[in-house]
């Protein structure tokens, strides 16, 4: 940290640990309800998320062009802090367990998108804070807030839900968001350039402009962001067959309702406490002794590995080895990285092109993935064991695209 750096600093890892946290509290509710809605149907809720995202999309583009970064971030997480406060009534009112059943599945749906939007919507705050020279030094540092935020909502979860039940939990969540939205209000009204710094001017807090779709049409015209779509892609698609895989084992492993999701909570908590490891020690030294390139790399890389291990031994075991380890490289390493690609790009492109990327991109790589592995596992009796050989290849591909995005972000900071 550096001089003038301190609030700035201080406020994303508090704001990024609010919200990471007021989500971590609901994940497990969320995959307990995908359990419940049956996992043959988990298809369906990716395509349903997927529509979702086009028109959330839609909608946050005309709030970024209208609205100051001040007021359309705050009216994004206050919409979403209504619809928590919503299911909560319509999950304690309801009278059938049918249409509990439902409004399972339509939670599912919104906490998919909920997910990608808040965090997208914070990462894109925050690279337009800081410039890529910073990005480098302190991203993996505000990462650690996030961290601490999903492990305290995790702990949260796995400790209060045999004694409330779900319901409260969803309170919690809301009134975590909230706080997170009082923390974005606190900012100063900075900005950032690739040279020098940051610069208080009113254009920092103008409204981005441009049109609704603008940011689709820029993804399609460049091929650096067509690249990050295909990291971002690959990512997903790779996740999603080891998330169907999650679901088939825990239905397998665990009868009890409140067992799965104490089961999955108890994941995220390890997920978070080895990621808290490789952000203070690992994440600030990869970026700048390996550069971008080699640092969003050794996630795919590990990943060739662990699809590899899982497909020669499908156990429940070595499949959660896999997931921690893989979900911590991921928050601890590839999300820093990939955060710094987007500092080089323009403050229209930064809100609006990476929003489209982190979450109809990445919703259409669960979309695929959740499709793939009945047709392929099912259709072809590959099961879990050739699903995993299936994305070695993958990995592959994504490995050497992780390379090609970290010379291009290199040659964009130096142009």
């Amino acid at each position: 940290m550096r001089a003038g750096e301190a609030r700035l600093l201080w406020l994303s890892f508090l704001s990024h640990f609010l919200v990471l946290a007021s989500y971590y509290v609901i994940r497990p509710i969320r995959d307990e309800m995908a359990v419940a809605g049956g996992v043959e149907n988990l298809p369906w809720m990716f395509t349903a998320t997927l529509a979702a995202m086009l028109v959330a999309n839609a909608l946050f583009s005309a709030l970024v062009a209208r609205f100051s970064r001040r007021r359309f971030i705050p009216l994004a997480y206050r919409f979403f802090l209504g619809n928590l406060l919503l299911f909560f009534v319509l999950l304690r009112f309801l009278p059938t367990a049918n249409a509990q059943l439902w409004v399972g599945r339509v939670f599912y749906v919104w906490t998919n998108v909920f997910n990608l939007f808040v965090v997208s919507v914070f990462w894109a705050f925050v690279t337009d804070v800081f410039d890529p020279r910073q990005a480098r030094r302190l991203f993996g540092f505000i990462s650690v807030g996030g961290t601490l935020g999903a492990i305290a909502g995790a702990a949260t979860t796995a400790t209060l839900v045999s004694r409330t039940g779900t319901l409260p939990l969803l309170l919690i969540a809301a009134a975590l968001l909230e706080l997170s939205v009082r923390c974005v209000q606190a900012f100063p009204n900075v900005t950032s350039t690739p040279v020098a710094g940051h610069v208080r001017t009113a254009a920092a807090e103008a409204p981005v402009g441009g049109g609704v779709w603008s940011g689709i049409a820029h993804d399609l015209r460049s091929p650096y962001l067509l690249g990050i779509a295909g990291y971002v892609l690959l990512y997903s698609v790779t996740s999603t067959v080891l998330y169907v895989q999650q679901a088939e084992l825990a239905a397998k492993h665990f009868a009890d309702p409140a067992a799965r999701t104490a089961f999955f909570a108890q994941l995220d908590f390890a997920v978070n406490v080895v990621t808290i490891f490789g952000q203070v020690f690992l994440a600030g030294r990869a970026l700048e002794k390996l550069g971008v390139g080699c640092t969003l790399a050794l996630l795919p890389a590990l990943s060739v590995v662990g699809f590899a291990t899982f497909g020669c031994a499908p156990t429940l075991a070595v499949f959660v080895g896999f997931q921690v380890v893989r979900r911590a490289a991921n928050f601890a390493l590839a999300r820093p990285a990939r955060e710094v690609l987007f500092t080089v790009l323009s403050r229209e492109d930064k809100y609006k092109a990476r929003s489209f990327l982190d979450t109809f991109i990445y919703r259409a790589g669960d979309g695929l993935g959740a499709w793939s592995f009945p047709a392929l596992g099912g259709g072809f009796g590959l099961g879990m064991a050739g699903m995993a050989w299936v994305a070695v290849p993958l990995a592959l591909v994504w490995c050497a695209l992780s390379v090609w995005l970290g010379r291009e972000q290199n040659a964009r900071q130096i142009s």
